[in-house]
């Protein structure tokens, strides 16, 4: 498939099936995380994966945007092993870790894996419902799986900006 197509055909999933993630399917959309490029290649990533039935209704206590997905993907990243710009005023973490998440969610369109990113959470809350090491930072949830048969994108999907509105040539 042609990655245009799959961009465009991606779309956040608000209804999964309770069908169960295909164990290969979940391991190549990991390995798209661990291939996920990083600043000075530090892989600072965390990625844990939710799927048993405690860690599911955590994430039901943290946010009500599971949608059913039977496989959740928790992000973070390890403060101490990121890049810092020069300036000081910035680090590579929340960047290196949207470039795993934004690799396993298109990984996960890859291979006919619904997806939806979660942001709408306090990620101090799942880092402490999840008991996450002092060090890491919670960037985000991805819920994976099979959606509900007859579900699709919102009905604003397709609507996007054109080139000329988000692109300045200098």
């Amino acid at each position: 498939m042609d990655f245009l197509d799959l961009a465009g055909r991606r779309y956040s999933c608000k209804n999964f099936s309770s069908r169960p993630l295909e164990h290969d399917a979940l391991e190549r959309i990991l390995e798209a995380g661990r291939l996920a490029p990083t600043a000075k290649n530090l892989q600072e990533q965390r990625i844990y994966v939710l799927e048993s039935d405690e860690a599911l209704k955590t994430v039901d206590g943290i946010t009500p945007c599971r949608y059913g997905a039977p496989t959740v993907l928790l992000v973070a990243f390890d403060r101490n092993n990121v890049f810092t710009y020069p300036g000081g005023r910035r680090d590579s973490g929340v960047e290196d870790a949207s470039i795993v998440a934004t690799h396993l969610m298109l990984a996960a369109a890859a291979e006919g894996v619904d997806s939806c990113w979660i942001n709408f959470f306090d990620p101090d809350k799942a880092k402490a419902a999840f008991k996450l090491p002092e060090n890491e930072e919670v960037l985000m949830l991805l819920d994976l799986g099979y959606a509900e048969e007859g579900t699709g994108p919102l009905a604003n999907h397709q609507s996007r900006k054109s080139l000329d509105e988000t692109v300045v040539r200098l």
